[in-house]
This record gives structure tokens, sequence and C-alpha cells, in this order.
């Protein structure tokens, strides 16, 4: 990969304000877009999973339909960047999440880009994919994994034609957003999608784009600062992640 024109990552807010609860609005749908094509998010008060994809704001609602998403929408947490492919590379069979994370931080290593972030797109075939989203609450300072638990709705696609959108961060930067990697599944008819916990993978094509930079916006509300973000336990940042409520 070339060194030049390496991507920037713009974020909006950080994971650990929207898992002690901050989900308001910081900026709007129109307002993301022009930070980036490609990445992932939620709406304000947690209403839905987002998916950005090729220019474009998709909202996953807690049943696994997506709707596009609103101009004028509230984006509480986001992460987009302008994605530009630097290899591709075609993905086997892979029949866990776990197994598929493992390669793709495999093909950054190789990269010597483990303390970079990353940006992935995969174009595939799945024979099944394991997805959450969620119905929006208007609490504050309730966490969200206690607001999910109430919210969140699971649900299977299978035999679906689709794009995964991976976000990788790392280690390092836990907190600002999740440590390792994050994805969000959109199918290729714009229908379906939601938080990946879990998938199928038949077969697919993944394109990977580093980023080495990031900007954070940090929300300019009064309320913003009533949260102690160190705060936000391990435990809050993996229920966000991984979406499994592991009570």
């Amino acid at each position: 990969m070339s060194n030049h024109n390496m991507g920037k990552y713009y974020q909006i807010s950080t994971l650990q304000a929207l898992a002690l609860g901050f989900s308001k609005s910081v900026v709007t749908v129109e307002e993301l877009l022009r930070h980036g094509n490609m990445g992932l998010g939620t709406f304000e008060d947690v209403d839905g999973e987002m998916i950005v994809l090729d220019g474009k704001c998709y909202r996953a609602k807690n049943n696994g339909d997506v709707v596009p998403a609103e101009d004028e929408r509230g984006v509480p947490f986001a992460s987009v960047c302008s994605f530009q492919a630097q290899k591709s590379e075609t993905v086997d069979r892979m029949d866990t999440i776990e197994r598929l994370k493992e390669w793709l931080t495999l093909r950054i290593e190789e990269d010597f880009g483990l303390n970079s972030m990353y940006s992935v797109r995969i174009d595939g075939e799945f024979s099944k994919v394991d997805a959450r989203s969620e119905s929006g609450t208007k609490a504050h300072h309730v966490t969200l994994k206690d607001a999910l638990s109430v919210t969140q709705k699971a649900f299977i696609f299978e035999n679906i034609k689709g794009t995964l959108v991976c976000v990788y961060y790392p280690d390092y930067m836990d907190g600002i957003n999740a440590a390792g990697w994050h994805l969000h599944f959109l199918s290729e008819d714009k229908k379906h999608g939601g938080h990946v916990f879990d998938l199928s993978l038949t077969d697919g094509t993944a394109k990977f784009c580093r980023v080495t930079s990031v900007e954070v916006r940090i929300p300019d509300s009064p309320a913003f600062d009533t949260y102690a973000l160190k705060s936000a336990s391990q435990d809050e940042i993996k229920s966000v992640e991984q979406g499994k409520n592991k009570k």
C-alpha cells in the first residue's frame, strides 16, 4: 500500500459517551455525509443502526428493515471516511464472525497496520447474518447497555447478498471508539441490515483502506459535560460492540 493519500476518520462524539447514555444529536445526517462516504454509527436517541455506503446513509430499524436516513435526522455517534480501496482480497468461506475478524486482523498485520485505523468493505454472499438494531429511547444518562436490553431486537438473515462495512480502531484508542473490529451489514437490495454479531460468509471480496488520522467532533451541548467519560466500563463498551447483553 502506498503511504500517500491515506484516509481520515471523521468521528462524532465518543463511544464512551454513547455507552453512558449521551444520545442527543451532534450533527445531522446531511452534515455527516459531507465528511465521508462510508462508515457506521447510530441515530438520535439510539433509534436504529447506521450504515453509510457509497455516500448514502441508511437506517436499520429494530426489525431489520432498512430505510434511507433523512438529511435532517440527528446523529449522536458515528465514524465515516472517504473510502478509497488500496487493496482487494478474495475472502473464502468464513463460518463465524470471529474467523472473519481474525482473517481481517492478519491482513492488516501483514501491512504493519495494527496501530492504524482501517475501513474495510466486504461484498459477498452470506448463508447467515445474525444482526441487531433497536428503537429509540428518550432517556438520558441511562447506559446504552440498559437501554438496549429494552429496545434491542435480534434477527437473522439467511442466504443473502450484501455488504459488510467494517471499522477497525487500534486497542489504544479504546473508548474513543470500539477497539478492534465493528461490523454493520446492508443487503444488496438495501432493504435489510443492522449491527452484526455473527455471520457465515460463503464468499466475498474485501477492499481495504488504511486510515491514519481521525478528527473527533466533541458535542458542544452543556449536557455532554455532565458525563464522566472515563467511567464507562469495559463491560458497557463491550455490550455496545458485541450487541449481546450478557446478563
